[in-house]
């Protein structure tokens, strides 16, 4: 790496928010034709050095230097100007406007509105052929799937003319077969020089693609060194800072009665899907995007509009038309966008943890105050959810601390039966291991579990049972002792 030329540098980074040290002297270099893998686990920091160096926020101390030019900070204007373009692990899309007016929104033409859409589009349609993604760029981008979103935001950074390109966990809605894709896109850039800053919780990718690491913890760098210096227990050690497994947790394997059966589900993405789910059981749901797995639950759950089906409970038949009706019942629905869908992040987590509970710990319509903080003090604790305490708002806390939240306003609450749609998105490999312990207890409680997951080994690891999906429709169902990546891709595919 010797020979490459040093295109952004940060030295002697340090911020501090209040009550944290975000960032402790941290210098690194990024250099031309190189992909940096930037690591740790939620909260060490990884975010805030972004935010130094798109101009989200500025450093308390320290250097930025680009090509040679010296700053003492950034703003979101310079950064954009020198050709910096940061893709976000939370979407910043128009939802209302198309995927091609997404792209360019903000470019001024001089040409007739109906004549301007049109050439948007067809720049757009040119910006995703070399991405090697087949998307209708004159969609409504709020009727995408989280997939695609997540390629438009990655389009409309590729749209400009960029040096440096910066993917926080840019995999993370993504199946197996569009990591691919997004890992390829990432090996073009890097020929033709481009700066890649790339972050993300699934290891084995870094391997696949970065140059250099780094790695940091609680606001300090740690180590940086080439990519082959590390291997995945390694990188986990540097990461935590203590040995972990990287194993999924044991269960007993002891099951209950049949707690929830859907039968005959009909909705607008899946037509005639059955499944049952017993008390200590965690059943995944497999296939690929677009497959209907999260439509699947969305319709069940009262979310979305149920054509036709039935639901039974503890072998008792019950109506869901909405997700109250869910909520009374005690079923949770842990949501794939915790941050529209999971969480109100202006609130605290004390708030949060006992929305679905208001009703039982109030009288006459005024919340008991000692009850609501016991209560998210319990599962706070229980979670270990990283956060001065139970008043901190949820905005401000790392995405693997967010979803630990989200859980906890379901564990409070009492949920017979849990749905979980990618329930370790975004999250690191020690809020994982975390998760993965809670859902093996949970399990062994009693409650009964279902995971949507795109991440196979996760899928593979964590199940009893999998029910895979392939185009709304039921492809199959194979049990534990029948389990392999080449049968679940086999149903996945329609095969």
């Amino acid at each position: 790496m010797a020979d490459k030329k040093v295109v952004l540098s940060l030295r002697n980074i340090s911020k501090q928010y209040p009550g944290v040290q975000a960032l402790d002297n941290v210098s690194i270099d990024f250099m031309e034709g190189e992909v940096h893998c930037l690591v740790g686990e939620n909260g060490a920091g990884k975010s805030t050095f972004i935010k130094m160096i798109s101009g989200a926020d500025q450093p308390d101390s320290g250097v930025i230097s680009f090509e040679g030019k010296e700053y003492n900070a950034m703003t979101p204007k310079l950064s954009k100007d020198l050709g910096i373009e940061v893709v976000y692990q939370e979407f910043n899309l128009a939802e209302d406007l198309t995927v091609a007016e997404n792209m360019y929104l903000g470019e001024q033409h001089a040409d007739s509105k109906l004549f301007n859409l049109k050439k948007l589009k067809k720049r757009a349609d040119e910006v995703f052929k070399k991405m090697n993604i087949e998307i209708d760029t004159g969609e409504i981008v709020k009727y995408l799937t989280v997939s695609y979103m997540q390629f438009v935001e990655i389009g409309k950074a590729l749209a400009k003319d960029i040096k440096v390109l910066i993917l926080d966990e840019p995999t993370a809605p993504l199946t197996e077969d569009e990591v691919d894709k997004l890992l390829d896109i990432v090996m073009k850039l890097k020929k033709k020089g481009y700066v890649i800053i790339y972050i993300s919780h699934r290891l084995p990718e870094l391997f696949k693609i970065g140059d250099r690491i780094t790695v940091l913890r609680d606001g300090k760098l740690i180590t940086t060194g080439p990519i082959e210096d590390f291997d995945t227990p390694k990188l986990i050690k540097a990461m935590v800072g203590r040995e972990l497994s990287y194993e999924y947790p044991e269960k007993s394997g002891k099951v209950g009665d049949v707690i929830f059966e859907a039968k005959n589900i009909y909705s607008e993405k899946v037509q005639n899907i059955s499944f049952k789910v017993r008390a200590g059981e965690i059943l995944g749901i497999g296939g690929l995007v677009g497959a209907g797995r999260t439509e699947l639950l969305r319709a069940i759950y009262g979310a979305d509009l149920r054509y036709a089906g039935e639901i039974y409970l503890e072998g008792k038949k019950v109506k869901i038309n909405r997700p109250e009706d869910a909520v009374k019942l005690g079923i949770g629905f842990v949501t794939e966008d915790r941050k529209r869908q999971g969480l109100l992040l202006d609130y605290s987590i004390c708030y949060n943890t006992s929305l679905p509970i208001l009703k039982r710990i109030s009288n006459l319509g005024v919340i008991n105050k000692i009850k609501e903080r016991k209560i998210a003090t319990k599962e706070w604790e229980n979670l270990r959810i990283k956060a001065p305490s139970i008043d901190t708002k949820a905005s401000t806390l790392s995405g693997g601390n967010q979803q630990k939240i989200v859980l906890a306003k379901w564990l409070a609450a009492d949920c017979k039966v849990i749905f979980m749609d990618e329930p370790t998105r975004g999250v690191d490999v020690g809020a994982k291991q975390e998760i993965y312990k809670l859902l093996a207890e949970l399990a062994e409680a009693g409650i009964a579990i279902v995971i949507v997951s795109s991440e196979m080994e996760e899928l593979l690891g964590m199940s009893d049972r999998i029910l895979i999906l392939h185009e709304g429709v039921s492809a199959g169902e194979i049990s534990k002792g029948e389990f392999s990546q080449e049968i679940v891709m086999q149903y996945s595919s329609g095969l």
